[in-house]
């Protein structure tokens, strides 16, 4: 027999919007948790529309973010600023293992939505807040994406581009999805405090920590006094051996080569310039560094002759370490992703089938469940409000007053 999945049983209310605490809650939700994702009436969370928003890829009758990040999520739409919420709301709470939201401060406030106000009425809640720039300081109040707070302020943006280019539009969500599995993390230590010490606790995460984080070998450098990185010239790199080479059909490789001494032969030999061993120039790693511009010009012609299916013949053969910067389409097909079993089927119940993307944390011993269709906006509210104890009347009621729809 299967054991039931390891989070069954466990409550949690997505408060949040967009994507990275919504995408943490789907964590919990791919591992059994049962998840209400909450949202306003009529409009619903504004993440429905961002395929929408170029330059977003358009899917005709699929929206594709919104069941990434919401699979396996029960939706009700519930207007928090009318009166009648605050019953609803509270029920929640009680009802509630996890509660995430990602409120500004002000809101969170004006709404009565605040840590303080909602955890007497239940000590084992587990609050989990993901804000764009953190709890304190003179720029806590302001909105964060991740591609203001996560890729730009933390110095990825500078950093990930060639000199003298201008900054590059990240992938949509990408900084996000990376603090979402902190958050995840987050919530699952305090699950893990709360069973030690029957408390609840609040978990904090912000776009801008993580991107701090992602940035933090170089962050720690500068901390402690080194000069800071500047973008990197490709034609004159500091390392010509940790740099981007394009092939004959225009595809592009990656060398990274971190043991040079040992590696260097075989790849000047993979090459067709064995005799470069004995130039004084590339002799060893301070020569290299010295002559890195000569270096890349001669590798620029060198890889130019070759298309890259032939490039990774003559790389592999020498057990060289190299990337590929792969398209889309050929990571959506990577046979490494299908083995590992990345890419999940979602259960739909559809003519044709659609794929997702598996949340990346895994454990052996457990199962997780099959992805489902993402909610419709409000589509159980009336199960929701059954389960927290509301009868026909009371749920007539909160229609009537446009709390619920």
């Amino acid at each position: 027999m299967k054991n039931p999945p390891l989070l069954e049983g466990l409550h949690v209310v997505d408060l949040a919007s967009f994507i990275a605490g919504p995408a943490a809650a789907t964590v919990l939700g791919d591992f059994g948790a049962d998840v209400v994702k909450v949202e306003p009436p009529h409009v619903g969370d504004a993440y429905r529309s961002l395929s929408r928003v170029p330059p977003n890829p358009h899917v005709e009758g699929v929206n594709y973010p919104w069941q990434l990040d919401n699979r396996n999520k029960r939706g009700i739409a519930l207007n928090l600023k009318s009166p009648g919420a605050r019953p609803v709301l509270e029920r929640l709470v009680r009802w509630a293992d996890v509660l995430i939201t990602n409120f500004p401060p002000r809101t969170r406030a004006k709404l009565g939505l605040e840590y303080d106000s909602l955890a007497p009425l239940n000590p084992r809640l587990i609050y989990a807040d993901v804000t764009g720039f953190g709890e304190e300081g003179p720029d806590a109040h302001l909105p964060g994406f991740d591609v203001t707070a996560y890729w730009a302020r933390s110095g990825l943006m500078d950093i990930t581009r060639q000199i003298d280019v201008p900054p590059a539009m990240n992938v949509f969500g990408s900084g996000d999805h990376s603090t979402a599995i902190t958050l995840f993390a987050g919530i699952m230590t305090a699950l893990y405090r709360r069973e030690k010490t029957g408390q609840g606790a609040r978990v904090t995460a912000s776009l801008f920590a993580e991107g701090a984080w992602a940035a933090g070998m170089w962050l720690q450098a500068v901390l402690v006094g080194a000069k800071p990185p500047r973008p990197i010239n490709r034609s004159d790199p500091p390392n010509a051996l940790g740099n981007m080479y394009r092939t004959a059909d225009g595809r592009w490789i990656i060398l990274v080569f971190v043991n040079e001494d040992k590696q260097v032969p075989g790849f000047l030999r993979a090459i067709g310039h064995p005799e470069a061993a004995e130039n004084p120039r590339y002799a060893d790693t301070p020569s290299r560094r010295a002559h890195a511009a000569e270096i890349v010009a001669l590798l620029d012609r060198t890889f130019a002759t070759r298309s890259l299916a032939e490039w990774r013949e003559v790389l592999d053969a020498e057990n060289l370490t190299y990337g590929v910067v792969q398209t889309l389409e050929e990571c959506a097909q990577d046979p490494q992703l299908l083995a590992n079993r990345v890419f999940v089927p979602i259960d739909d119940s559809s003519d044709e089938p659609h794929l997702t993307i598996d949340s990346p944390v895994r454990l052996d011993q457990e199962q997780k469940v099959r992805p489902g269709p993402a909610p419709d906006l409000g589509e159980h509210t009336e199960s929701v409000l059954r389960d927290l104890g509301f009868d026909t009347a009371g749920i007539e009621d909160l229609r009537k007053s446009e709390t619920v729809v």
